[in-house]
């Protein structure tokens, strides 16, 4: 939202009003308060009006500042408000300086000068990051006498944003206006599933705006040199969040929000669905099942869309005996053929459900101020919403979940919960502007939760679409609703890395594209995409999208990525737990890990899956791709063996059992011997694949087991023409290192030498603590 006309006037019907001077301030226990006059305050006389800011400055955890800003504090608020994480014990220090007031947290400090207008500048360490002060921060009343809390933060010249959701328009966000407002648009507007008001820069911090209503974000548009954000109200309430890098500033980021549970190492298999509004019945399904069977393609979870209930009735947690007749007979037969089970589930009512009635009786359902069922037409005609604030509510729904977890459903797709309406009053009193971002938080929470009581915590995941800001905590999400065109692949991936630079561990996306029907050729060049992300689901609205139904080439490509994910399950599982410990994304810009390349600060169109591989989606049907190597040393595509040069751009051509698959130089990749199952053990038989040594520099590798604890782990080390392995952590599997295209090895110590076409294979003697190898 803008306020002003150009930098020196403020547009028609407005009234704006900024903090002048510090005029007072109280240094408490654990918080700073100034007081910021909006007039410069020439005599006593100018102290009779207002406003007055009160600005809070405080922090919850080192490297955090958490900045809260007053105008009136009389007004009552009201929820729900973000999950906040903090220590309550934690004490930032305050310094009393002649000229300014200093509160340091850790390694991040704010600045607020005493002398001159009002000021306050954020520092890491001693290098600047961001200020505020006069005609940034603001209080404004627009003709309608609607009230606006206002912050700008000054930007560096270079300086980008990312982040705010998954968004699918240009993945720098400077010169866009962005209004958080969840919504069921797709993927080709620049409305989005999924707002969070939290963004990064390229000069290592980040932005966490800790309201659920709207967000209106001007970020270098009103200001070209400023990312504004203002919120309706009396207080605005946001976080400066510092780090070395920007993956210590996600980090810190959720540490505050929360980090992602991990998912079940089953669910980063292949996921087969019905497709939406398709025709299908138990037979379908089991063609579909034996048909990938019969083609060795391996299958891991399949999925029921919508029409496994009947239509009118959703939800109604009943199968359609129609076409199910014997849903427990058959979930049982296709569990015996080692297959998870998901359905698809919503928090809408339809007035045809059996469930209507009961959530109208007994007020589970959100209402109009006039006390009726608040009801559309829309989506399923007459429907209504759980309102998920009433616990009573939250167990009914529950309720059914449960029956159909032991029936044998592993896992929801949680779908919809973005465009809730703001005429309507909520069982605990909760502010319909905030419940209309926050209302997924509490539905995914609440299947997420269901699941994790009945299976465990290490077999819960759900399959969302909408999120906010902390729905992080209930993986996985997926993006929606996308075109079967590159253009629209292209603006999914766009999505997804914009939405993990917000701490997002794990993304999904319908491969070939939801929305329309897929050519053969995009078909398979979007397998290697899918196969190649945290989450592979094949889905799709029209059309079925098992291969066979594209092209036999179609059947081939798929084994073979699925058969390459499985086979990299050791090296994916650790990162995915990475995810989890540290709140660092599978799914990663190239920003995140090559801060120091420039280039790598606008690239959009490949990504890093972990910290080890490069890939770059073909986003063309002549099977051309141009990407970038960062200039870290000698790169090498694990599918051909090819080495190149980092610091340039390529262009090639591929077919379609390949693309740029690149190892990082100096990586360590675990790869399994299984190709058939995402969920095996990683350590029995694991090849430890090393790329390009680099002289001097330490390397390692760890490889989980299904319990999160560490089966294997060597440390490696390249100087001169020894390399020097160091064997850590050994639970006596059987293992080897492959040394990628190094061979002439003159000796080996601690094991035996094995020559093959990609390198020299070392197979260690048992229980070697040491192997030294001359080259």
């Amino acid at each position: 939202m803008k306020f002003t006309d150009g930098h020196w006037r403020v547009r028609e019907g407005i009234r704006i009003h900024y903090p002048c001077i510090l005029w007072d301030y109280e240094i408490k226990e654990k918080e700073l308060v100034v007081y910021a006059p909006s007039s410069f305050v020439k005599n006593r006389g100018e102290t009779l009006y207002g406003p007055l800011f009160e600005i809070h400055f405080s922090s919850p955890f080192p490297n955090i500042i958490e900045i809260t800003s007053y105008h009136f504090k009389g007004v009552v608020e009201k929820g729900p408000n973000f999950e906040i994480n903090r220590d309550k014990n934690y004490k930032p220090e305050i310094l009393d300086e002649e000229d300014s007031i200093t509160l340091k947290a850790g390694s991040l400090k704010v600045k607020i000068n005493k002398k001159g207008t009002f000021q306050y500048t954020f520092y890491w360490k001693d290098k600047k990051l961001t200020s505020s002060g006069y005609k940034h921060m603001a209080y404004a009343i627009d003709e309608s006498k609607n009230k606006y809390m206002v912050e700008s933060l000054d930007l560096a010249v270079g300086e980008l944003i990312y982040g705010l959701g998954e968004r699918f328009g240009p993945f720098i966000k400077n010169g866009q206006s962005i209004e958080m407002w969840n919504a069921d648009a797709g993927t080709v507007s620049d409305q989005t599933y999924k707002n969070i008001p939290f963004y990064v820069t390229n000069r290592d911090y980040g932005v966490f705006v800790n309201h659920p209503e709207k967000v209106s974000f001007e970020i270098a548009t009103e200001h070209v040199e400023r990312v504004q954000f203002s919120i309706p109200g009396e207080k605005i309430n946001y976080f400066i969040i510092g780090g070395d890098n920007l993956k210590e500033v996600l980090e810190n980021y959720t540490l505050l929000t929360g980090r992602p549970s991990l998912p079940p190492s089953w669910s980063f298999g292949l996921w087969l669905t019905t497709s939406f509004i398709t025709n299908y019945d138990e037979k379908t399904v089991t063609s579909f099942i034996e048909g990938m069977k019969e083609r060795n393609i391996p299958l891991h979870v399949f999925h029921f869309d919508c029409f496994w209930m009947r239509e009118y009735h959703w939800v109604n947690f009943e199968w359609d005996d129609r076409v199910f007749p014997n849903p427990e007979e058959m979930l049982k037969r296709l569990k015996e053929k080692g297959l998870k089970i998901c359905v698809w589930i919503n928090p809408y009512i339809a007035q045809r459900s059996k469930l209507f009635e009961e959530g109208k009786e007994k007020g589970y359902l959100l209402k109009k101020p006039d006390g009726s069922v608040w009801q559309t037409d829309e989506w399923q005609p007459g429907m209504g919403i759980v309102d998920f604030t009433n616990p009573s509510a939250r167990d009914w729904y529950s309720k059914h979940l449960r029956r159909l977890i032991k029936m044998g459903v592993d896992v929801f797709k949680t779908d919809f919960g973005e465009r809730i309406p703001t005429d309507v009053v909520y069982y605990d009193g909760s502010d319909p502007e905030k419940m209309h971002n926050f209302y997924t938080y509490l539905y995914n929470k609440t299947v997420f939760e269901t699941l994790k009581e009945e299976l465990g915590e290490e077999n819960a995941i759900v399959f969302a679409r909408s999120a906010t800001a902390g729905s992080q905590k209930f993986p996985v999400h997926w993006g929606g609703d996308s075109l079967s065109t590159y253009e629209s692949m292209a603006e999914t991936l766009r999505g997804g890395l914009s939405l993990s630079l917000c701490g997002f561990g794990f993304w999904s996306h319908d491969i070939a594209g939801f929305d329309s029907s897929a050519t053969p050729d995009l078909y398979k060049r979007w397998v290697a995409f899918g196969l190649l992300s945290s989450h592979s689901r094949l889905h799709g609205n029209h059309d079925y999208k098992v291969p066979w139904l594209y092209d036999e080439e179609a059947v081939d490509v798929l084994r073979f990525f699925v058969n390459l994910k499985c086979s990299l399950m050791p090296y994916l599982y650790a990162k995915a737990i990475e995810a989890v410990e540290k709140g660092i994304p599978m799914l990663r810009a190239m920003v995140l890990e090559f801060e120091e390349d420039p280039t790598c600060h606008f690239l959009d169109r490949e990504y890093m899956l972990g910290d080890s591989l490069l890939v770059a989606p073909i986003f063309s049907e002549t099977g051309e791709v141009e990407y970038y190597l960062p200039n870290v040393g000698t790169w090498t595509n694990i599918l051909t063996g090819e080495k190149k040069e980092g610091g340039k751009w390529y262009k090639e051509k591929f077919d379609y059992f390949s693309l740029p698959l690149m190892a990082r130089p100096g990586s360590i990749i675990a790869v399994g011997e299984n190709k058939e199952k995402p969920d095996y053990d990683y350590a029995d038989n694991v090849t430890l694949h090393v790329f390009e040594p680099q002289e001097g520099k330490n390397i390692s590798c760890e490889v989980y087991n299904q319990q999160r604890k560490i089966d294997l782990k060597i440390n490696l080390i390249k100087e001169n023409n020894i390399i020097k392995i160091e064997v850590e952590k050994d639970s006596g599997k059987p293992y080897s290192i492959l040394l990628f295209n190094i061979n002439g090895i003159k000796d080996v110590k601690g094991g035996k030498l094995e020559k093959t076409e990609k390198g020299t294979r070392i197979i260690p003697e048992k229980k070697i603590r040491e192997i030294i190898i001359e080259l």
